[in-house]
This record gives C-alpha cells, sequence and structure tokens, in this order.
C-alpha cells in the first residue's frame, strides 16, 4: 500500500505515525492539513468541512484544513475538549529544497502544556501534574510552563492517598502524567479519570529515579538537588523528572524559565479536602460553578494577572504559624490606613502586564516585539513603586521593597532597540529603531533614499514626457513600473522597456528603475533578516535575565495581593482579627462575607460565635430549614479560613486561634459516578472527619443521618456527636446543625456541648426567620411552613397539615409515656422487650395515620377479589367501583 501513497503522503504517514496519539497538524503552504482519522475527528469538532485527497484515483483519503495564520481559536477549541494537537512545520526553505520539503514536528501541545495567552485564564494557573507511587508514599511534581512555576513535595502515612487526592483538588491540573504503579491505588485512579480526565500517560520508562536525578541535575547546572529541599525524597524527585522529560519530549526547546524547583510540605499549610473547598465555595459556587458568589469573587480586587493567580494560592493554602499571619495583616492594615498611597500603588500596579508569562514566552522564543514592549512598560513603573514603598514601616512591605530590582538594563535594552509600535509578525521588518545596529541603518537609509528618488521619478517623468496620468507604482509580482494609458502610448521615450499590458494601460521600465528596484528590493530583503536576527538576540538577552524577573513577578503579585485585601477591607468594612495559637474561636457579629455581598437590599443580619477546646467545644445549632443554619456555621468557617490567609474579615472583633484543617459535612448528593448513595456519600465524608480531625480542627456538620430511618440517623448523629466531642477521641471545636431535637438533649449529659437556635417569630399561621443565633434549643422545625414559603401547591400543604394533626395526636400518649428519655429508649436501653415494643407501637400509630381503620370493609374487600378468575370487564367494573369509593374516602378526610 505504501507504494501507491505519494512521497508527501508517505511523509505524512511517517510523521503521523510517531504521534498517533495527537491530531497532526501537517504545513502545506498556507495551511495546515489533516488527514484520514484525523480529518474526520477534526471536522467533527471544529465544524470544518470534510474533502478527501486523490480524488479519482482509487482510494480516496479524508482532509480537512485550517488557515496557518489563523490556527489558534481552533487549537483552543481542541486542547479544551482534551485532544493533543502536534504542529508539523517545513523546516527548510522550499526555494531551497531538493525534492520534497523537509518537515518535524515543532512543538506538541497538550492541556497542560499551553503557553499561549489565548487558551489561558490570566487569573488561573495551567498545571500539569505527575503522580509516582512507592509504599504509603507518593511523589507529587506541578509545573505551569507558561509561568515558570515548578514545585514538588511528598505524601506519606496513612493518609497519603487522601492527601495527595486533597493536593490535586487545590490544584486543579489540566493534564496528570501518572506512574503506572499509581493504578493499584483504585481511589486516586477514580479521582483522575472523573475530575481531571482529558489524559493519562503511563509510559513506564519515563519514571526512573537514576534517570530522573540526572535529568534535573543536568537542567539546573547544580551536582545535587540538596539546595532545592529535594535531595533525598526520592518519589518527589521521580516525579519532577518524568514532568521534565515529558516537557522536553513535547516542547522540543529549551525550557529555561525553568530555573528553580521549590519544595512544599503539606504540612506547612492547613488542610482543605476536596469536599471542604467545594461546601465552602472557595473559588466556585456549588451549583454553577461559577467564579461569581465564591469568596475568591468577595477578595480579588487585583489589578494584574500575576495578582490573581497569587491570591487564588493564599485562599487555596491557608497559613499555620501565627508570626506569618500577622506579618501579611500588619501589611495589609498599612496599606488600608493610607488611602492616598494604596490608590497610588494600585494605578501603578494596573500597568504591569503578565510579567511571569511574557518572560515565559521570551524564554520559550514566541515572545514577539510587542510582548517586549509590554515588558518594557511593566518595567517602567518599578522605579515609581520603590519610590512609594519607602513610606510603610511594616516589616513585610518593607521586605518586598529591599528585594525589588527595577531591571534598569532590561528597560533600556528594549527601549534602546525595539520601535515603540511593532508589528505583531516578527520576519516582515519594522521591529528595530535607527541607531540600534549600523548596518540595518545603512540599509534602511539606502531604501530611503531609493523610495525618495522614485517618488520624485514620478514628477520628472510627467515633466520630461509631458504624460500628465503617468504614474509610477509597485508591486510584489513586477515590482517598480511606470504605467502610461494607451491614449498616450504615443509619448511614451525611447528608453522605455514595456514590462506590463493591461487593458487600459501599459507599463514600462527604465534601465535606472531597474538598478534602483534592485538596491531597493535588495536592502528591503537584507533588512528584513537582520531585523529578525537583531531581535532574536534582544529576546535572548531579555531570556538571560530570567530569573531577576520571575522574582520581580512575584514581588509584584503579592503586593498586588495586599492591595487587594486592603481594599476590600476599607470597601466592605472589614476588622482586622487577632490571631494566635489558641484555641479559642471569639467573633463578634460575624456576617458571612459571599451572602452579604450577593443581598441587594436586605441587610445581612450579624451574629455572635464563641468556641473552644473546653466548656464550648461542641455547639449543636438547631431551627427550621431556610433560617440561616447553614450560612452562620458557613461563616464561621470563611472567617476563620480568612484569618489565616492573612486577611480581614466581616465581624466586629474577633480572636482567632490557628486551626489545622478545616471538615466540612454538607448537603447531600449521590455520586453517580461510583454508584454511591445519598447516605453512603454522606457516611464517606462523616469517616474522613472521625478519623483524620485533630483537637486543632475545625469541624462544620450541615446534618448527619438523614439520608436513613430516623432510628438509624439518629442513632448515628447521637454516636458522631459523642465521639467528636470526647477529647479522648478528637474534642475538636465543632459547630452541628441538625433537625434531630433529641441531640440537644446532650448539653446536660455531655461535657463541652452547648445548644443554639436559630430565633423564629410567629405571628398566627405565619413565620419569620430573625436569621439571629441564640442559646437553647429550638421548638419546632416548621416543615410545612417551610414548605408553603417555597411554593408548594396548597392542597399539598393542606392535606400535610391534615397528617400532621394525626400523627401528633395519635402518638401523643406514646411520647408522654416516654419523654423522660426519648433517645435513650434506643441508645442505652438494656430492655430489649421495651424497645421492640417501643418500635411496634411506633410503626402501628404510623400504620394508622396513614391509613384509617374505618377502611378495614373497603380493604378486606380489595383483598379478597379472585382477580385471576374475573373477565376483563368484570375487573375494569370492579375497579371503576373501588376507584369511586376511594375518592369518597379522600373527599370527606379533605372536608374533615
Amino acid at each position: 500500500m505504501a507504494k501507491k501513497l505519494t512521497p508527501m503522503m508517505q511523509q505524512y504517514f511517517s510523521i503521523k505515525n510517531k504521534y498517533e496519539d495527537a491530531i497532526l497538524l501537517f504545513r502545506l503552504g498556507d495551511f495546515y492539513e489533516m488527514f484520514a482519522d484525523d480529518a474526520k475527528l477534526a471536522a467533527k469538532e471544529l465544524e470544518l468541512t470534510l474533502t478527501s485527497r486523490n480524488k479519482g484515483k482509487g482510494k480516496k483519503t479524508p482532509m480537512a484544513g485550517i488557515p496557518y495564520h489563523s490556527t489558534e481559536s481552533y487549537i483552543a477549541t481542541l486542547i479544551e475538549k482534551g485532544y493533543r494537537v502536534a504542529i508539523c512545520e517545513q523546516v527548510e526553505d522550499p526555494s531551497e529544497a531538493s525534492g520534497l520539503v523537509k518537515r518535524e514536528v515543532v512543538r506538541v501541545i497538550t492541556p497542560g502544556t499551553v503557553i499561549d495567552n489565548e487558551f489561558l485564564d490570566d487569573k488561573s494557573n495551567n498545571y500539569l501534574a505527575t503522580v509516582t507511587a512507592g509504599k504509603n508514599v507518593f511523589g507529587f511534581a506541578i509545573v505551569d510552563i507558561s509561568t515558570g512555576e515548578f514545585t514538588v513535595t511528598e505524601l506519606s502515612g496513612k493518609r497519603a492517598a487522601a492527601n495527595l487526592i486533597d493536593e490535586l483538588a487545590r490544584i486543579n491540573p489540566a493534564e496528570c502524567l501518572i506512574d503506572p504503579q499509581i493504578y493499584q491505588e483504585s481511589e486516586i485512579v477514580t479521582y483522575i479519570k472523573q475530575q481531571i480526565d482529558p489524559i493519562l500517560n503511563d509510559i513506564d520508562e519515563r519514571f526512573n529515579y537514576r534517570q530522573a536525578y540526572d535529568l534535573l541535575t543536568d537542567h539546573f547546572n547544580v551536582s545535587s538537588l540538596e539546595g532545592f529541599g529535594c535531595e533525598g525524597l526520592d518519589l518527589a524527585i521521580e516525579a519532577a523528572g518524568a514532568t521534565l522529560d515529558f516537557l522536553i519530549e513535547t516542547q522540543k526547546r529549551t525550557l529555561n524559565h525553568l530555573n528553580q524547583l521549590s519544595t512544599y510540605s503539606t504540612q506547612d499549610y492547613m488542610v482543605l479536602d476536596a469536599n471542604t473547598r467545594r461546601n465552602l465555595e472557595l473559588t466556585k459556587t456549588i451549583r454553577d460553578q461559577d467564579y461569581k458568589g465564591s469568596l475568591l469573587w468577595v477578595l480579588d480586587q487585583t489589578v494584574t494577572a500575576m495578582g490573581g493567580r497569587k491570591l487564588r494560592k493564599w485562599i487555596e493554602q491557608p497559613l499555620l504559624k501565627p508570626e506569618e499571619i500577622n506579618g501579611r495583616l500588619d501589611a495589609v492594615n498599612e496599606i488600608k490606613d493610607n488611602i492616598f498611597l494604596k490608590e497610588e500603588l494600585k494605578e501603578l500596579l494596573d500597568q504591569v502586564y503578565d510579567i511571569e508569562r511574557l518572560i515565559g514566552k521570551v524564554t520559550y522564543g514566541s515572545a514577539n516585539a510587542r510582548d517586549l514592549i509590554a515588558l518594557k512598560s511593566s518595567i517602567n513603573v518599578l522605579p515609581k513603586v520603590e519610590e512609594l514603598l519607602n513610606n510603610f514601616s511594616v516589616p513585610k512591605l518593607q521586605d518586598l521593597k529591599g528585594k525589588l530590582d527595577i531591571l534598569e538594563d532590561v528597560h533600556s535594552l528594549i527601549e534602546q532597540s525595539i520601535q515603540e509600535e511593532p508589528p505583531v509578525t516578527v520576519r516582515e521588518g519594522g521591529l528595530i529603531k535607527m541607531g540600534y545596529d549600523e548596518e540595518l541603518d545603512e540599509f534602511k537609509k539606502a531604501m530611503t533614499e531609493g523610495k525618495d528618488w522614485i517618488t520624485n521619478l514620478e514628477q520628472q517623468e510627467k515633466e520630461r514626457t509631458g504624460i500628465k496620468s503617468l504614474k509610477v507604482g509597485f508591486n510584489k509580482v513586477h515590482g517598480y513600473y511606470i504605467e502610461v494609458t494607451k491614449a498616450n502610448i504615443d509619448l511614451v521615450p525611447d528608453n522605455y522597456e514595456r514590462k506590463q499590458t493591461l487593458s487600459n494601460s501599459e507599463r514600462y521600465i527604465t534601465p535606472e528603475l531597474k538598478e534602483k528596484e534592485a538596491k531597493i528590493l535588495g536592502a528591503e530583503e537584507k533588512s528584513v533578516e537582520l531585523e529578525y536576527q537583531l531581535f532574536t538576540g534582544i529576546r535572548d538577552k531579555v531570556g538571560n535575565e530570567t530569573k531577576r524577573i520571575q522574582k520581580v513577578a512575584d514581588i509584584l503579585a503579592r503586593l498586588d495581593v495586599i492591595v487587594s485585601l486592603a481594599e476590600v477591607a476599607l470597601n466592605n468594612d472589614y476588622s482586622r482579627p487577632a490571631v494566635n495559637a489558641s484555641d479559642v474561636i471569639e467573633i463578634e457579629a460575624g456576617r458571612h462575607p459571599v451572602v452579604e455581598e450577593m443581598l441587594e437590599e436586605e441587610n445581612f443580619v450579624p451574629n455572635d460565635t464563641y468556641a473552644d477546646c473546653d466548656q464550648d467545644r461542641f455547639l449543636i445549632v438547631t431551627g427550621p430549614n431556610m433560617s440561616g443554619k447553614s450560612t452562620y456555621m458557613r461563616q464561621v468557617a470563611l472567617i476563620t479560613l480568612m484569618a489565616q490567609i492573612g486577611s480581614f474579615f466581616p465581624a466586629k472583633n474577633a480572636e482567632i486561634g490557628i486551626v489545622d484543617r478545616i471538615f466540612t459535612r454538607v448537603g447531600a448528593s449521590d455520586d453517580l459516578t461510583t454508584g454511591q448513595s445519598t447516605f453512603m456519600v454522606e457516611m464517606n465524608e462523616v469517616a474522613n472527619i472521625l478519623n483524620n480531625a485533630t483537637k486543632n480542627s475545625l469541624i462544620i456538620l450541615d446534618e448527619v443521618g438523614r439520608g436513613t430511618s430516623t432510628y438509624d440517623g439518629l442513632s448515628i448523629a447521637w454516636a458522631v456527636t459523642e465521639y467528636i466531642s470526647n477529647p479522648n477521641n478528637i474534642g475538636a471545636k465543632s459547630l452541628f446543625a441538625t433537625h434531630y431535637h433529641e441531640l440537644t438533649e446532650l448539653e446536660s449529659k455531655l461535657a463541652g456541648v452547648k445548644n443554639y437556635n436559630v430565633a423564629v417569630k410567629e405571628e398566627g399561621d405565619d413565620i419569620a426567620f430573625l436569621r439571629k443565633i441564640i442559646p437553647g434549643r429550638a421548638n419546632d422545625s416548621y416543615g410545612i411552613e417551610v414548605a408553603k414559603l417555597a411554593g408548594v401547591p396548597n392542597p399539598v400543604i393542606k392535606r400535610a397539615n391534615q397528617i400532621l394533626d394525626k400523627l401528633e395526636s395519635e402518638s401523643d400518649n406514646y411520647q408522654r409515656v416516654n419523654e423522660d428519655e426519648p433517645v435513650e429508649r434506643i441508645k442505652e436501653s438494656k430492655n430489649e422487650e421495651i424497645v421492640k415494643d417501643n418500635k411496634q407501637k411506633k410503626d402501628n400509630l404510623t400504620q394508622l395515620a396513614l391509613f384509617n381503620p374505618q377502611n378495614a370493609e373497603f380493604l378486606k374487600e380489595l383483598s379478597d377479589l379472585d382477580i385471576m378468575s374475573m373477565t376483563p370487564l368484570e375487573a375494569m367494573n370492579k375497579l371503576h367501583q373501588l376507584q369511586q369509593e376511594a375518592k369518597e374516602e379522600l373527599n370527606k378526610d379533605e372536608l374533615a
């Protein structure tokens, strides 16, 4: 079959065989073409017209193409859908090629290796993650090649797998490379496939410690990795080496902007598992996955892309050391108190482009002249930023000022060399200023003088020939020419040589014009080539300062976040927390930061909170649905988290003792992807809390046990409360919202348990939720009233009230008999007969409530029917009769 292919198609399939997992964009002239299965796939995904090659010559090859100058949007679509794209270019000049032009893949773009701004979210990192596995230990590396961030860690111990999933949830990578050993960890593989997929890479040869170590030390030009803090972390090194190997293979160029490997430990930050991140809506909402409505949306007043990404990291990694937190708070406070300086800083930062990604493009060799001008404009504000920072005294801001490099040499280089408004392309000239290079100046002078001569030529020839309509023109095909209309051909001088005939005119050239044309075009061609060489040289010189520029980018990002937090604190009337190492959380007049911002007219009702690890460690919150229990508990968690990232928060005053973790068990939903029921999902979350919480954690429980029968659920909730509140088990600060009012009895039975409820105002049949948390237990759940407020139809509300009245009246005696110990009968009774009898009474009462005893005759008649001996007509008539009787009974109930 290969003999039937043209040389070009043989070349295509030869290259395609090396990149079977990618869509190959094959450069042919002004188009990137795709063939065979790639063409079919691209035509479907990109809505392209599918054509074919070799029409009329046997078997046709499907074909689809896109213009080379507008590939960005097409590639972005493919990457967004999880595909890899291999860019295959002509790597030799067609005019100099003998036979088929040589082509090679110059880059493979994957979801985790995108660098083009058109494909990226300005304020989010685009991470490639790599995971390696050992015995109860995992290596983890992440890289963002658009910014140069390269980080590793190891996770070990009995929670290693869960911690790894937490880290994957935190960074939300676009792509993940996995060690084949990971397939033994089904929980991790399931998470990666469900949450990260598009791509899993499991090339065994890539995961080799010795190879990884040598590759890393060679890349960073060091003798060991000790200086990066990861020496001895074998699996972390293996993950980092596999990452670098993958990048070299796919990007096919130097990666000088990956000039540092940072090592971190999850123990340095508050642990937030995937459930907590989701339930607290830190960066996106649960329902719609929107940015608006998240904590990040409230706090993000950053004006640079770098600052936006940095703020996201701060939110996702709250600090644990009071001195570090207070250092941030000091900086926020001083900027907040200096409003005019804050505004000046904000205006300066607003002029800064995305330096991190600009320098990434520079070292990648993909930056154009406009990118360098953007870099220069950003550097231009640095002296003014430095001057403003002199006005602040707190250590954090002075430290930023002391480390700020104003990059005078880089600014000077770009200022002297690059035109202020250069073209987008770098291969058509117009990039370099006069005075930067003597040879280029000579070419430009020759071009200018030649063009001036040609401009004067037109007027001279008009006067010499008397042809008033004579024109001197130029086009890329025929060069310069003198154009004369056919009406004036008789006036054409003898030294004119005919060059081209048109319908209404003739075009000529003279020996002198031909000579000037050669000089001009020669100078222009040489000028364009020299400008490109000079530009790449300038770009390389800027790239040599990558590490310095990256440090400046980091300083500006941190400053932008601090200014943003000061801005939010000022605009939203936030207060500074007192952060310490105690076990106390005391909040005066706290508000929910997001809900408060979302309310347009209604004022948010503030609430106080006091919790510690002693007498107020487990707070049971009862009250109706929609009354504000969940909002209150989430606001306590969010206020604590905001304090530990170094932010002011919505409260009058507060003392926040450091918490090591925040756990949340909120709401209920099925996990259809794994076949888990609502109750199983709930129990998994509860198990995670019970197995991993410490005394220094903060636990938020919004209903436990509601997904099963009342007795089962109540028993579980009771036991969970006992376990968490017991200092010998956990003893953590906890808030538990529940509709099991029986749990409120624990206040008198267990040390450290306190009851709170949401105040409700009743006016006749109507209720109003006051949103105020007060001591004590709630008396009612007001479920039917809430259903009415939600818009449930009146007949349903009416019928629900009737059923409720029956249930309450018929069980009144049962409740009175057992009211002294309503839960102890379930949990602690040693008399099994009493428990069994009580349960039977309850079941009977329920049956009585739902099936009225007056209907016994009706039910007996129905049960006595011999359906198998009835004709179809008899059965239909009997069914009609029973239906009419049932309707009459229902009507009686409604009238009653």
